[in-house]
């Protein structure tokens, strides 16, 4: 009798995960060259995580190249040194159990916005659904330690929005899984080059609370498949 396949380990399963999704990043215009990585915990080892290497190109990157981390930053298993966000993703994870998948770019409009200081005003129902009101801005905080991490906690605390725009810096996202801390990148920085647009023609009024909460509800309960 022939033998089914073992399964996976869930290290070898998030390694695979997480180089797959990095191809997203590219083919969604999120990074240029090297910059922007990735993260997932590790299903059942809520102890680790999988991270982009530091200054690897996308092209070159390979299941067997991402980097396994303790939630410390410390290198568990891998050939080469992790993102030098690592801290940063390492310290989100620490301190909101509930984050399965990290994402930072410095896709354009949306660093714009952070560079201006700006939260991105809630004034579309794309980000009413998405985001359920505004993409907050976090303090400035330089990076190789967990300084950024804590600005991107300290921020995200009692907002709905999975997305935070560093200061200076660029955005960060959130997920339930890396897949969707990758989909809240992507409609990041669609929204941000939208609503840019529209304050190249005008103040654009923002939606109503009641509004943002309704469409958000719809959305978050209502769309797709179930």
């Amino acid at each position: 009798m022939r033998r089914a396949p073992a399964e996976a380990d869930p290290v070898t399963l998030a390694r695979q995960k997480v180089s797959d999704l990095h191809r997203l990043l590219v083919d969604n215009d999120l990074v240029a060259w090297t910059s922007g990585n990735i993260s997932a915990r590790v299903a059942g080892r809520p102890d680790l995580m999988v991270i982009k290497p530091s200054g690897v190109a996308y092209q070159d990157l390979t299941p067997e190249a991402m980097v396994v981390c303790d939630l410390d930053g410390a290198v568990v298993a891998g050939e080469y040194l992790p993102s030098s966000d690592t801290a940063t993703h390492a310290y989100v994870y620490r301190h909101m159990p509930q984050v399965g998948g990290v994402v930072h770019t410095h896709s354009t409009y949306a660093t714009a916005w952070a560079a201006r200081g700006d939260a991105i005003p809630c004034v579309i129902t794309a980000m009413a659904d998405e985001f359920g009101g505004e993409i907050p801005v976090g303090p400035f905080a330089l990076i190789g330690g967990d300084e950024i991490g804590r600005g991107i906690v300290a921020t995200l605390d009692g907002h709905r929005s999975p997305a935070v725009l560093m200061r200076s810096h660029g955005v960060f996202t959130i997920g339930p899984t890396p897949d969707a801390a990758v989909k809240a990148a992507v409609m990041c920085e669609d929204v941000a080059r939208t609503v840019h647009l529209a304050y190249e023609l005008g103040e654009p009024p923002a939606l109503l609370p009641a509004q943002v909460d309704a469409l958000h509800r719809r959305y978050t309960q209502e769309y797709g498949q179930r």
